[in-house]
């Protein structure tokens, strides 16, 4: 059987320790996992975290969309530098909490776009700096990191499966994998099946359940049985994360254009998407 995850974005945009209820409300929802979406690392508060995790008994992971001013494809070296300091902290915030997957648009930054297809130079930066981290990253724990293909209206760079799984080859080190959203998917991928079958076991990190128009999952376009089928074949078996925003969010919405109510609350989108999802789980 999956596991079942839920994101934070569902209840804060900028994660801090008056959210750290969040955490046991999440098991008590019927999740297996919680992704904490951490925006500020800087202000993250870990070791709180880490002891809520330890008492609720909880799967932890995490995402990072990734700054403007700590972004490894951007022109200025300093920007580029601070994404690989950035990195290295949450990789170490990751390690004391007990996660082993992070996730989002770590290669560079959610919003950044230059107004031209991915250049070679853009890849070699952030490969190189990627490497970076991640050798870091295997001093230090299993930690793997994983790369979100995102529709080409919130990046250039990684829109498509292929794409990222030639990324992780090039960087090389083994903890670097691809992260699937389903959202996402819908606007680029030509085959769901396909789009898993070219991560395969080897190279698919993590995967986020989000419906064609970020409302509740199984309730929209997206192929679940096709979907859910691929992710056994290939023997996925880490969490499947429900991810949705709130529209009254400021920073994320920007760049998601997440501005629907689909439900009165953000955790009702993410109860009813759990029980859909586990219908369709059942009737494969």
């Amino acid at each position: 059987m999956f596991k079942f995850g839920v994101n934070t974005f569902i209840w804060s945009e900028y994660f801090s320790e008056k959210d750290l209820p969040l955490i046991g409300r999440a098991k008590s929802l019927g999740f297996d996992a919680i992704d904490i979406g951490i925006m500020n690392p800087e202000g993250f508060p870990t070791k709180k975290v880490k002891e809520k995790v330890k008492e609720v008994g909880i799967e932890v992971v995490s995402i990072w969309p990734g700054a403007p001013d700590a972004n490894l494809i951007h022109t200025d070296p300093e920007i580029r530098e601070k994404g690989i300091e950035t990195l290295k902290n949450l990789v170490d915030i990751n390690v004391e909490i007990g996660s082993k997957i992070i996730g989002g648009e770590i290669y560079g930054a959610a919003g950044y776009l230059t107004g031209k297809p991915r250049s070679q130079q853009e890849w070699e930066w952030s490969v190189g700096g990627m490497r970076e981290v991640a050798l870091y990253a295997k001093s230090k724990s299993d930690l793997i990191l994983t790369l979100e293909a995102v529709n080409r209206f919130e990046t250039h760079f990684l829109n498509i499966a292929e794409d990222a799984v030639k990324y992780c080859k090039d960087v090389g080190t083994g903890n670097v994998k691809v992260h699937l959203d389903s959202y996402h998917m819908m606007r680029e991928e030509t085959n769901f099946t396909r789009a898993v079958e070219v991560c395969g076991r080897d190279y698919l990190g993590y995967v986020h359940a989000c419906e064609n128009n970020r409302g509740i999952p199984g309730t929209g376009l997206v192929p679940w049985k096709e979907f859910f089928t691929a992710l056994k074949k290939v023997g996925y078996e880490g969490p499947i994360t429900i991810e949705a925003f709130d529209p009254s969010f400021e920073e994320l919405n920007k760049i998601t254009g997440a501005w629907r109510h689909y439900t009165e609350t953000g955790e009702e989108l993410a109860i009813q998407g759990l029980r859909n999802l586990k219908e369709i789980e059942k009737s494969l």
